[in-house]
């Protein structure tokens, strides 16, 4: 007959399975934590001529809610360093973002060369627009970012936009097929 281990034993088995679960179940609970718009920066979509199976959206500014612990501090600085240095009228730069956004829905409607051929979404914070989703051309990249940069308040823009060369869907482009 097989005597149990001794109770040491066992005591160490149950100290190792605390120890992994204690190290799993954070990460567990991280990762099905929810992913929201903590920070309320505009994202917008501006175009959509290039469908989703070629362009999906990007995911815009999504986080936790430790993600946002862990980004709060540096956006603080972030934001008061403009006015402190004189360059923001308002206290914080992220306090022009909902004001700029409209503006940059508005240029690239009325410039209309992106409407046809192109997926883009503009995300907002402290004054810098990125740039995301795909063109068919590096100039309608080139030209985009040109257009935005020119918008009053905007100190910078982030070209982050994809290539996704194909036909283009704009009347303009003469051949047909």
């Amino acid at each position: 007959m097989r005597r149990p281990p001794p109770i040491a034993h066992r005591l160490c088995v149950c100290a190792r399975i605390a120890l992994i679960l204690h190290a799993t179940l954070p990460a567990l609970a991280a990762a099905e934590e929810a992913r929201r718009n903590v920070f309320d920066d505009p994202f917008v979509q501006l175009s959509s001529a290039i469908p989703p199976s070629e362009c999906p959206a990007p995911p815009g500014p999504l986080m936790s809610e430790a993600e946002a612990r862990a980004q709060a501090h540096g956006r603080i600085e972030r934001g008061t360093s403009c006015f402190q240095s004189g360059r923001c009228r308002l206290p914080n730069a992220y306090l022009y973002d909902k004001e700029i956004m409209p503006r940059v829905q508005k240029a690239v409607a009325a410039d209309g060369r992106f409407d046809a051929t192109t997926s883009v979404w503009a995300l907002g914070q402290r004054r810098w627009i990125w740039l995301q989703g795909c063109v068919r051309s590096a100039d309608e990249a080139s030209a985009l970012e040109a257009l935005v940069k020119q918008i009053d308040d905007v100190e910078f823009v982030v070209n982050e936009l994809k290539l996704v060369p194909g036909a283009s869907a704009s009347p303009a482009s003469g051949a047909s097929r």
